[in-house]
């Protein structure tokens, strides 16, 4: 059996939150701290992904359908998931906040910022609750050929958590070409910076939602980072966002 084969086989015996478990989050600091962001490794299997993929024609299942291009803010189309959502997206979420908690308390450490977020994800929401942010806002993205996605931020209200996470629903080069994942920071006194990130099938891409700690003469400065999606030049792309703030 080839090695990738085996680890297939491996991951594919796993639980989700098993797999954010034996991702490297030292690597992945790292990665941020260099990038602004970083993959994860797989966090589903194949068929784990095609069954999210497909709840996208479930429309009972979503509080809100939004068209990028009627909004201009490029072309393709996702949808919001109504509470409560899928077993699988739930367990992804619970896991993997502890996981990118260390990370966004060090960075607020070093921009010397408030870190106002909680040992869990619920008690967190319940703060976002209390603050009128009620919506929900995890995503299912749908790209067609020829579609695309504006550089912007997810932010939905004065409270932010600072990273979040898009995993790849189809695999790149096979279902489909172009759509790579892009993060563009804007680098202080200087032009801005781009990384493109192809996202493997299953694998998770830990960003930075609005900016990240850049070291500068004076300590540590915020750079602002936006990402997008480039053109879909064939094939299909589904991703699914996970935001860990909830949408005034």
């Amino acid at each position: 059996m080839h090695t990738s084969q085996l680890t297939s086989q491996l991951t594919s015996q796993l639980t989700s939150p098993e797999r954010v478990g034996r991702a490297d989050w030292g690597r992945l600091a790292g990665e941020m701290d260099a990038h602004g962001c970083g993959l994860t490794g797989p966090l589903l299997t194949a068929e784990e992904c095609r069954g999210i993929a497909e709840l996208y024609e479930e429309a009972a299942l979503f509080r809100s359908t939004v068209d990028m291009e009627r909004l201009r803010f490029g072309r393709g189309q996702y949808r919001y998931f109504a509470r409560p959502f899928p077993a699988l997206v739930e367990e992804l979420r619970q896991a993997l906040y502890p996981r990118l908690l260390p990370i966004a308390r060090d960075w607020a450490d070093r921009l010397g910022r408030p870190a106002p977020w909680p040992d869990t994800l619920d008690a967190w929401l319940a703060m976002c609750h209390e603050a009128g942010q009620t919506k929900s806002t995890q995503i299912l993205l749908r790209y067609r050929e020829g579609d695309w996605n504006a550089l912007h931020r997810d932010l939905y209200g004065d409270l932010v958590f600072p990273l979040q996470v898009v995993i790849g629903l189809d695999e790149p080069g096979s279902g489909y070409g172009g759509g790579e994942f892009l993060l563009v920071e804007q680098r202080p006194r200087a032009q801005s910076r781009g990384t493109v990130t192809l996202l493997p099938q299953g694998h998770g891409l830990v960003f930075t939602t609005r900016d990240r700690p850049v070291a500068s003469a004076r300590g540590w400065s915020a750079a602002p980072v936006r990402h997008g999606v480039s053109t879909v030049r064939h094939g299909l792309r589904r991703t699914l966002g996970l935001v860990f703030h909830d949408a005034a």
